[in-house]
């Protein structure tokens, strides 16, 4: 097997790595790219985008971006949609990757995941997807089965220790949720907006984000789609058409909340507005397709934006 400091050096992934139907599902992304400039006007400031161009940053902001400067001031989403790792916390880092490292650790497979190959890995949706994905690139441990449906179950087996070693970082609540993160789901449950987390990672690690760290009386209103809930993971939408079609709610009244642009590419193959809050391995990504990005969403003083300007979104477009 090649040597981890090898792999860290030649891993690269593209969209080869993905299935035909994911490739599938961004292209019809990518279709949807906006042809005409748009304009509108957000705390004074004329914002115009187009394919080609990009416009100020409103992360510079310190004041919150809401729907009161527009005439849809009354237009709430009918669900706020929320992915998970990077969003509500971020947890790639310091949270799912020391868990994969410690998993290989214990089980003597002499893999390590550096912050930047992990970074890499990133690019796939799914945790075993993201295994798989390593071994079949690098070569498989010697003390992996060598037949594809033991492999399934070795990688299965890798993928539940990882997460019960995750869940106890979680229960631990060493890992904070991100700035404003509570505040936009207690706007939206007190106005009676739909909230979901919808999620590559396993459902058994988001159920204890959302139990642990928002707390039973919120999760208890919070609808969680996540694992394999769906046959394809990110940048597929099929994880977002589930949850409006299990909510019941058309899926162009929905605002999604991502940090990456595979998130962000499935949020808008099904038909959603999609807010990007950029996370640590995120931030250079391209989000130029969002309807509006942000370093965070923010507690005050520095609220980035709220309910309302979500809202506002299903009629408008604001970018940064």
């Amino acid at each position: 097997m090649a040597s981890s400091s090898a792999a860290a050096a030649t891993f690269s992934l593209s969209l080869t790595t993905f299935t035909s139907q994911t490739k599938t599902s961004i292209l019809s992304y990518k279709t949807n790219e906006i042809k005409h400039p748009l304009s509108s006007s957000v705390l004074g400031t004329k914002l115009c985008v187009n394919k080609a161009t990009r416009t100020m940053s409103l992360t510079s902001c310190r004041v919150t971006c809401s729907a009161a400067s527009s005439s849809s001031s009354s237009v709430l989403p009918s669900a706020l949609l929320f992915d998970c790792d990077g969003v509500l916390v971020d947890t790639e880092k310091d949270g799912h990757r020391i868990s994969f490292n410690d998993t290989f650790t214990e089980k003597e497979l002499g893999v390590t995941w550096d912050v930047d190959l992990y970074g890499e890995l990133l690019k796939i949706g799914g945790g075993k997807e993201r295994m798989t994905a390593y071994f079949n690139k690098t070569g498989w441990p010697e003390k992996a089965p060598k037949s594809e449906a033991e492999r399934k179950e070795f990688i299965a087996s890798l993928h539940k220790r990882k997460t019960e070693l995750f869940m106890a970082l979680i229960e631990k609540k060493l890992l904070p949720l991100r700035p404003g993160v509570a505040k936009l789901i207690d706007q939206a449950l007190e106005k009676g907006v739909k909230v979901a987390v919808c999620s590559t990672s396993n459902e058994k690690a988001v159920s204890a984000i959302v139990s642990f760290l928002l707390g039973p009386e919120r999760a208890d209103k919070i609808k969680i789609f996540a694992g394999d809930v769906v046959p394809c993971k990110k940048p597929d939408p099929a994880i977002y058409i589930l949850a409006a079609n299990t909510l019941d709610v058309d899926p162009s009244s929905c605002v999604v909340v991502e940090d990456s642009a595979i998130g962000l590419a499935a949020a808008k193959a099904a038909g959603m507005k999609c807010i990007v809050t950029k996370s640590g391995y995120t931030a250079e990504e391209d989000f130029v397709n969002a309807d509006a990005v942000f370093d965070c969403i923010g507690d005050p003083p520095e609220e980035r934006f709220d309910l309302s300007f979500c809202g506002s979104l299903l009629q408008k477009q604001y970018v940064s």
